[in-house]
């Protein structure tokens, strides 16, 4: 039985769709994936252009708020920022929580090369985290 996992950030825009995009791409067998934002801000295009780099597209995906059902149904809450750590309201004891400390790409500056880096570090994180993941629940 797959599990149901939420990846939980605070604008939907970045870390949590490269995490939902990660976790289908090498989770489809293992689990079914969502992710949401306390509070939602579209889809970054830049964090869509490392993921393509990596023959995964989530510019299609949606940035969506906070679930509560959804949340309160899930096996796994994986946050992957403070805010969403800190913001996130209480689930129930069913519902495993796991945090990803990662740092914000969006809050990169520099050149447009060094702002771009930053998102592929992340995005290289994110991918070893979810892979490890899916390991686990395997």
């Amino acid at each position: 039985m797959k599990k149901r996992v939420v990846f939980l950030c605070t604008g939907n825009s970045c870390r949590s769709q490269m995490a939902e995009g990660f976790a289908r791409y090498y989770g489809s067998e293992v689990m079914e994936v969502f992710s949401a934002g306390i509070s939602p801000s579209g889809i970054n295009q830049r964090a869509a252009e490392v993921m393509k780099e990596e023959g995964i597209d989530i510019s299609g995906h949606s940035s969506d708020p906070v679930d509560m059902e959804l949340v309160n149904n899930a096996d796994l809450l994986v946050t992957l920022c403070g805010n969403a750590r800190e913001s996130c309201p209480a689930v129930p004891a069913s519902v495993k929580k796991i945090h990803w400390d990662l740092e914000d790409p969006t809050a990169a500056s520099g050149s447009e090369e060094e702002i771009m880096e930053k998102f592929r570090e992340t995005r290289d994180k994110i991918k070893t985290l979810v892979k490890s993941l899916v390991d686990e629940l395997n």
